[in-house]
């Protein structure tokens, strides 16, 4: 490790030399200033041609860069004039034994031989630093020990918590302002009565942030921080969902809480979260936002705008949830006009409706029509068209909702609604309707948890009492799924020469005979077939001799 990557490498050479234990060479010993003592033991082996600050340490003091890495892509390195370490990948090379393997490989077969002859044993590296408790400031929460000259640190009873800090501290003094609080440490001990003092440190705000979640089971009661028994019940949390900046520590703090109150009995779970999802961050123009930067996209003026579902769902298109979203290439005003296209659909489905005396008063459900369309078989009118348009959308919204993939999963409802249009435009008739209920009430269920508002309004103009966020998920039909045709790929010789429309599941016999059918696939056809390769359903490829 390094504690200073743009400094000069200092260093001082010892009276010694050190062997290499897996070659039996001397190689000379340094003291320097940029090898952090608590990695490993304290001392590392140095590799110049390939860690930066091992390569300036050696161009500083005049020693040897060896080359023990092949770049990955064939270049090669002059390890006599080079600047920049090379830390990419590659096979091992001037390592003896070891040369040809992949440099991960060739680490681990290191470590291995050595641990055989009694030299070394592999060991995981900590990062983490000591949990800090106390901060010498003066907010968060108080520590609720008193120290007594002669009972020595007493816990504050039961019956005189909370602790509160006091509300008229001044913060012009120098150091600590609850410290030089004129009355508010001291205190009697709570065990002998003697004049004692109060703790005057607070607890980092990790310490809240730990086990924030289960005061949710019971945030009004004054007698206990969470119930027992309820805690029981809900933990582990099915899916928690925080930022990135806070992923690795908030995590390992709250597993540390909530097994240390296992401990003490008063949870029964071993882990607060069975998963974890952390979300990206919102940026401007390549940078987080901040107010020295002048980027910041003030959320009340897209809400103003466009209102709280364009906003919602402009977020959730805008990439998948762990990934980053930049400002700059969002647009709310393009989902604002595909939500505004959805309320048109469903109005214009109501006029028509009504206009043939089949209004949409009275309470309905999600299947209502579902017969009419979703029953027919033999024909590709329109209804049939949004009938599988709405089964395949549901499929694979369901999916992508499940794998948490917003993003996509609003791009499938914009498909269905625009088979929606597709079917108000080119069919009409009592099944056709019947077909565009069923496809709006899919869309409007599904479209639910991304726009609330607009979605609850649509489900009672459609004539629903209930709300829509009680509806289930809805179910594909399962026989609608299946494709009666399939597009396959044909290919002569590997290069792709058409597309031929067949029946699903087509023998290669009939593929074929389509293929052969044309024009574009005969034209390449300028030899003898000696190979047919046949993937049901998707590819067809005839090699030609000499093709």
């Amino acid at each position: 490790g390094s504690v200073g990557a743009g400094r000069d490498k200092r260093g001082i050479r010892l009276g010694f030399d050190l062997v290499n234990p897996v070659d039996g060479r001397h190689l000379p010993a340094f003291a320097a200033d940029y090898v952090l003592m608590d990695y490993g033991t304290g001392a590392i082996m140095a590799v110049p041609a390939h860690d930066q600050r091992d390569l300036d340490f050696a161009r500083a003091h005049g020693l040897d860069v060896i080359q023990v890495i092949r770049p990955a892509d064939g270049s090669e390195l002059d390890v006599a004039t080079m600047t920049e370490a090379y830390a990419g990948e590659g096979t091992t090379v001037g390592s003896g034994p070891y040369d040809g393997l992949d440099w991960r490989e060739t680490k681990r077969r290191i470590t291995a031989d050595l641990e055989a002859r009694g030299l070394a044993r592999a060991t995981v590296n900590f990062r983490l630093r000591d949990w800090l408790i106390s901060r010498q400031r003066s907010w968060g929460a108080p520590i609720p020990i008193v120290h007594c000259p002669d009972c020595g640190e007493v816990p504050v009873p039961d019956t005189d918590l909370p602790v509160l800090l006091p509300d008229d501290l001044d913060f012009s003094v120098q150091g600590s302002p609850l410290d030089q609080h004129p009355t508010w440490k001291h205190v009697a001990c709570p065990t002998c009565g003697k004049d004692a003092l109060r703790d005057v440190d607070t607890m980092d705000t990790f310490v809240d942030s730990s086990w924030y979640f289960l005061r949710f089971l019971d945030p009004a009661s004054e007698e206990r921080a969470w119930p027992v028994e309820a805690a029981g019940r809900w933990l582990p949390i099915d899916q928690y969902t925080g930022g990135v900046e806070h992923a690795v520590l908030h995590l390992l703090y709250s597993r540390f809480v909530v097994k240390a109150m296992r401990d003490r009995g008063l949870v029964a779970a071993d882990e607060p979260f069975a998963r974890l999802l952390s979300q990206g961050q919102v940026i401007m123009d390549g940078a987080a936002m901040s107010k020295s930067l002048g980027n910041l996209v003030v959320p009340g003026e897209v809400y103003d705008t466009y209102g709280a579902d364009t906003l919602r769902a402009t977020m959730l298109f805008a990439s998948a949830p762990e990934d980053d979203i930049d400002w700059a290439d969002v647009s709310p005003n393009g989902m604002h006009k595909w939500l505004s296209r959805v309320w048109r659909l469903a109005m214009e489905h109501l006029a028509r409706s009504s206009a043939a005396g089949d209004g949409a008063a009275g309470d309905r459900t999600a299947g209502d029509g579902a017969a009419g369309a979703e029953g027919a078989e033999g024909s590709d009118d329109a209804a049939v068209v949004l009938a599988r348009a709405t089964a395949h959308a549901v499929d694979r919204a369901g999916r992508d909702f499940a794998a948490r993939k917003y993003n996509t999963a609003i791009a499938r409802l914009m498909e269905l609604s625009n088979a929606l249009g597709d079917a108000a435009r080119t069919g009409s008739g009592p099944d056709v309707e019947a077909a565009i209920r069923v496809a709006l009430e899919r869309l409007i269920t599904m479209l639910a948890p991304i726009a609330p508002f607009l979605t609850e309004e649509l489900w009672h103009r459609l004539g629903h009492v209930g709300s829509v966020h009680d509806e289930r998920w809805p179910e594909a039909d399962a026989a609608l799924l299946v494709r009666d045709e399939v597009e396959v790929v044909v290919q002569v010789s590997g290069k792709v020469r058409a597309r031929v429309t067949v029946p699903a599941g087509a023998p290669q016999d009939l593929v074929e005979a389509a293929a052969r059918a044309d024009a574009n696939v005969v034209a390449h056809l300028t030899g003898e077939v000696v190979k047919v390769v046949h993937v049901p359903d998707r590819l067809l490829n005839l090699v030609v001799r000499g093709g």
